[in-house]
This record gives C-alpha cells, structure tokens and sequence, in this order.
C-alpha cells in the first residue's frame, strides 16, 4: 500500500505571453498590489512592464518596492511589508528570481501580522498572509511553487527559511524573461535546480509520488546539462530549464531540502558564494558518501550517464573552483550543520560530523 500526502495549492501557468493573458488572476487578488522585484532586472527583461500592463487591464492599483537584493535580509522584509501597510495593499506580486519571490512572500506574511517583526518572527506560531502572486524570471529557485520563504538574519549569519506556509496562489512561468540572462546567471539557477531534484528525491520525505516527479525532471536535466556544456541557450532550452526548475520546486514543496542546502546557506553568507554554486559545488561529495547508492545510480541513468565521475566532469565544467576556506572555518560550518535538525533529518542515513567535514574539505579544499 502507497500512503502520502500530497498539498500543491499554486495554479500554474506556464508558457510564453502567459501574464498578459490572465488579467483575472491579478482581478481575482484584489484592489492594491505591493510589487515586489530587485533593483533593475524586472524593467530589463520585460516582466515588471508586463505586470503593469496586466493589472491596469484588470482595474487593479500597484505600488513598486524595488529594492529586494540578492539574499534578502529581514530588514529588507520590513521595509517592504511597512511600504504595503502604509498603501493598504491587498496581495503582493513577486517578479524575479528566488531572492524576490521569497521576499515577497516574507512580506504577505509581515502585512498580513504588522504586529511580527524580524525579532518575533521565527518564535511565531503558524500565521495567515495576504495572497502572492509569482512571476518567475530566472530558472532555478522553484520559490514560485514552494510554501518557502528563505530570507537572511543577520543576527543568526545565515540564510534561514521564515517559518511559515506561504505558496502563491498563482505562478507565471514565461521563459522569455530568461532569454536575456547572462550565461553565468543561467548556470547558477539551472545547478540550483538540479540540487533540489537530487535533494528532494534522496531525502526522508520522498514518496512514491514525489520520486516520479524528480525523475521527470532528471530525464529532462539531462539535455539541459548538454547544452549548457555547449552554451546553446536557445529558445528550447530557456523553455526547457524552467520546466525542469518548475518541476524541482514542486518535488521539494513535498519532500524540502537536505544536506548541500543546509551546508551550502555559511557559503552564501560567510563566503559571498551564489546561492545555486554554494550548493552545486557541495553536491558530488555529498553524492559520495552514501552507502545505498540504488537511487542514485537511477538518476544517473535518467541523466544518461554511466558513472557519478561523468555527472562530476559537467559540474568541473560548469562551476570551477571559485572559494578561499580555511579548515577552522570548516569546523565551524560543520558543527553548525549537525545542529541543524531540520537538514540533518532530511538525509536518509545516519551523517556524522566527520562526513560533513570531509564533504566541504574535498568540495572545497
């Protein structure tokens, strides 16, 4: 007998031109809309002009916050959410990639409770938000079909998730707004992608259910990773990627992250690293350490590799060695994963402290 459950409450548009074509969804929201997006690449790549155009079309009011940086901090949040409280906004629109569509959702939660703040917030039982509305613009965070808010507190140093259910009750998924991304960027998000497949699908949570949508999306990373290699970032491929980033955000809505995530969040923080890099890097030795390697040699399989060495030769293409580290500092990260539950339960087997070091000294050293 199969048991699972099984909660995916976004409605998922996905295509190219699919904002402008549903003016009802935006209607349906409300009166007001926070818009939340980075500082410039909304308006670059079309999407912000896009929304804009979409929300007047169906009567509905807008204020910008543009101010989301990559990583976003709970001072960030804040201020954003203080933006929507004082324009008595209805629901909030996150364009981008996962830094401002976790914003975004951070902030619905924040405008929903104004008496929350960056000091309440992770002792805070479950908490209602204001509706979310995604519109992804990179291919990789899977943030706008996830209940994640991952946002960075200064006081703890380091990337945490906020601690509360937010999915959006809507996601636009149009890979035109990728068409314009920078290689390095493309490569970034699309490995930050593929770590939540691998994650999600070696991970305590995984179901029956959830094993097939990974391996989905696998079968499909395998010819990303081919042209990626190649740098053949056509049309396809821009459509292809952000099935495949769609598809991993589904599987972790179901199973959450694990182990490369949780190692991977000190990098992002002490180190500068890309958030999509910080966990790649960390991935084929992580790989390496488990006794039961029947799932993984499935996956290699679906990616159309022989051998884990194959899969490790893309990742030395697509990720060279970018990162100065100490072994103090590896100490340290490592004894800060092993008290982090919410990780460590996640991994199928038993992890040591021992094998957390040798991850980030072989990853890294």
């Amino acid at each position: 007998m199969y048991q699972f459950n099984y909660f995916m409450p976004t409605k998922i548009f996905f295509g190219r031109g699919q904002v402008k074509m549903h003016p009802e969804i935006f209607a349906s929201a409300g009166k007001k809309a926070l818009i939340v997006t980075g500082r410039q690449s909304a308006k670059i790549n079309g999407s912000y002009y896009d929304v804009i155009e979409t929300l007047q079309q169906a009567g509905v009011a807008s204020v910008l916050f543009d101010e989301v940086e990559e990583n976003p901090s709970l001072e960030t949040v804040e201020a954003g959410a203080r933006v929507g409280l004082v324009h008595h906004v209805d629901f909030v629109v996150g364009i981008g990639g996962g830094s401002p569509m976790d914003a975004a959702k951070a902030m619905a939660v924040f405008i929903k409770n104004p008496q929350i703040n960056q000091g309440t917030i992770f002792q805070s039982e479950k908490l209602d938000h204001v509706p979310v509305i995604a519109i992804a613009t990179t291919s990789g965070t899977g943030s706008e079909v996830t209940p994640y808010s991952i946002v960075t507190s200064k006081a703890d140093q380091t990337k945490k998730n906020l601690g509360q259910t937010v999915f959006p009750i809507a996601a636009f998924l149009d890979s035109s707004y990728t068409d314009a991304l920078p290689y390095h960027i493309t490569v970034h998000t699309a490995i930050d992608a593929f770590t939540h497949l691998v994650e999600g699908y070696l991970n305590t949570n995984a179901t029956r259910f959830s094993d097939q949508l990974a391996e989905d999306g696998f079968r499909v990373f395998g010819n990303c990773f081919r042209s990626l290699c190649s740098k053949n970032l056509s049309f396809e491929f821009r459509d292809t990627v952000m099935y495949a980033s769609m598809i991993a955000g589904v599987v972790i809505a179901q199973t959450g992250t694990s182990l490369p995530h949780g190692m991977g969040y000190a990098l992002t923080y002490h180190k500068g690293l890309a958030h999509g890099v910080a966990n790649g890097i960390l991935t084929i030795e992580y790989l390496k350490i488990f006794k039961n390697f029947s799932k993984i040699e499935s996956m290699l399989n679906l990616l159309g590799y022989q051998t884990l060495s194959e899969l490790e030769d893309v990742f030395k293409v697509l990720m060279p060695d970018v990162v100065q580290i100490s072994e103090e500092e590896i100490k340290e990260f490592s004894e800060a994963i092993m008290s982090n539950q919410a990780k460590i339960k996640n991994h199928p087997e038993t992890v040591t402290l021992d094998q957390i070091i040798t991850i980030y000294k072989k990853s890294l050293l």
